[in-house]
């Protein structure tokens, strides 16, 4: 009977364990979930994954948000022997848009400036569904997480994402389980993306979050504990 691999969540941009909060009572503690801060050390994407890699021993099952799946789907191509179980929630297999690159760009310019809210405050409501974005409380916890994390971080994650891989010509040769959940009305990571990479990984089960933007772990908790739960349990059974 082998070991149930080990469950490591990748936080999104500028986020940290606060993102997964509401997750881990969801979680079947046979996997032993940690929250990796590779994102907040290291460079590029390809340099997180690889951190991701050295540091968690093991089979292992990733479950990243917006970026932290960027950096699951570029551990499964540097790795594919050692990812168990892939989770991609509200992500982008695609490299930067152009425009994208643009407005992350400027972004930094007034970062480097010190101007974090000037930045963030008038735009962090487009990360939720209109009926988060009145939640005054959940808004101002999830601008707090970005402010804590600084300029310096924010300046950096917004480089290593400007020059990200592009991760879709190896999504075919995946052949772990794969879950793609996405807001139905995420309007940062689309659901054409997440359809895209559902439509690319070979028996991918892709689940929409209804009335939910691209904060999904934050916005609609109980919908995805119960979705990415369901899902873990494969990995805690005994093989």
């Amino acid at each position: 009977m082998s070991a149930a691999p080990t469950l490591v969540l990748l936080p999104g941009l500028a986020c940290d364990e606060r993102l997964w909060q509401a997750q881990m009572p969801a979680i079947p503690a046979a996997l032993a979930p940690r929250v990796t801060d590779a994102h907040a050390r290291h460079a590029r994407i390809e340099e997180m994954a690889a951190a991701v890699l050295r540091e968690n021993p093991g089979p292992l099952v990733l479950c990243g948000a917006s970026m932290g799946g960027m950096i699951a789907m570029e551990a499964a191509r540097q790795a594919p022997e050692r990812i168990a179980g892939l989770a991609l929630l509200g992500t982008n297999a695609q490299p930067e848009a152009p425009e994208t690159y643009q407005l992350r760009a400027e972004a930094i310019e007034l970062f480097e400036r010190g101007e974090l809210r000037e930045v963030l405050e008038p735009n962090i409501a487009f990360a939720f569904h209109p009926k988060q974005a009145d939640d005054e409380a959940l808004v101002q916890r999830y601008l707090t997480i970005i402010l804590d994390a600084g300029a310096g971080q924010l300046i950096r994650q917004n480089q290593a994402l400007m020059h990200r891989p592009d991760q879709r010509p190896h999504l075919p040769n995946v052949r772990c389980p794969v879950l793609v959940l996405c807001g139905e009305n995420d309007i940062l990571t689309p659901p054409p993306m997440s359809r895209e990479i559902a439509a690319l990984v070979p028996g991918a089960v892709l689940r929409w979050v209804p009335e939910c933007g691209h904060m999904l772990t934050m916005e609609r908790p109980r919908y995805v504990n119960a979705v990415l739960g369901d899902w873990l349990q494969q990995f805690s059974l005994p093989a």
